[in-house]
C-alpha cells in the first residue's frame, strides 16, 4: 500500500497496513511506529506532486489520531532520494508534519540517509530538535561506525545540544549481523563486518 497514491485501493491498503502496525505495536507494549510511512519505499521515476504530498499528509493526519488513541507515535523516516521521492531532508519532514496538523507525528532521522541528502547533518538535527522522535545511527557505507566518512562527533554534539534523550539505535544490514536476504534487499553486496 501507499497512502500517497491516487489509486484509492492502493491508498486504502496503505492505511490498513499502518493501522494494523499501530495495533500490533500497542498490543506488544510498544510506543512508536517508525519507518517510511508517508509513501511507498523504492526508487521513483518522477518527482512527487503536490497532490501526492497533500494526499499523504491528509491521510497520515487521520492515521496519527488512531495511533494517538492507541498510545503510539508515528515517526517518519527521512530517507535518501533512491528510496523515496517524498521526504528526503529533515526540513521536508518538518514541512510535511506541519501540513498534517498533527501533534503525534515526529521525525525518524537516519545518519546514513542524512549523509546523502543533508548539507550539514548537525544543523539539520538542531533545526528539527522539537520533532525528532527516533534516530538511526549508521555509517556512510553501512559498515563499522567510524570507518566511513560520517562525522559522528558532530552528530552526537548536535543531539546533546538539543537535549535529545529518546530512542537511538544502530542499523546494520551486514550478513554478519542480519539474514543474508535482507542484506541483498538493501544492496549490501560486500560484507563490511569481517
Amino acid at each position: 500500500g501507499d497512502i500517497s497514491s491516487a489509486d484509492r485501493v492502493i491508498a486504502a491498503h496503505g492505511v490498513e497496513v499502518l493501522n494494523d502496525t499501530i495495533a500490533l505495536t500497542r498490543d506488544l507494549g510498544g510506543r512508536k511506529v517508525a519507518g517510511i510511512l508517508s509513501t511507498s519505499h523504492g526508487l521513483q521515476t518522477e518527482a512527487p506532486t503536490r497532490d501526492q504530498w497533500n494526499r499523504s499528509a491528509a491521510t497520515l493526519a487521520k492515521v496519527a489520531e488512531t495511533a494517538k488513541a492507541a498510545g503510539v507515535t508515528l515517526n517518519l523516516e527521512i530517507v535518501n532520494r533512491f528510496e523515496s521521492n517524498l521526504l528526503n531532508t529533515a526540513a521536508q519532514g518538518l514541512a510535511f508534519i506541519e501540513d498534517t496538523g498533527s501533534d503525534n507525528i515526529f521525525l525518524h532521522l537516519d545518519t546514513f540517509h542524512m549523509n546523502i541528502e543533508e548539507a550539514d547533518i548537525g544543523l539539520a538535527i538542531r533545526h528539527a530538535a522539537k520533532k525528532i522522535g527516533y534516530v538511526h545511527i549508521g555509517e556512510s557505507h553501512r559498515g563499522y561506525l567510524g570507518t566511513g566518512n560520517i562525522d559522528f562527533a558532530a552528530i552526537f554534539d548536535a543531539l546533546t545540544a538539543i537535549g535529545y534523550g529518546d530512542d537511538l539505535s544502530f542499523e546494520s544490514f551486514s550478513s554478519e549481523i542480519v539474514d543474508e536476504n535482507l542484506s541483498k534487499k538493501t544492496a549490501i553486496w560486500r560484507n563490511l563486518w569481517t
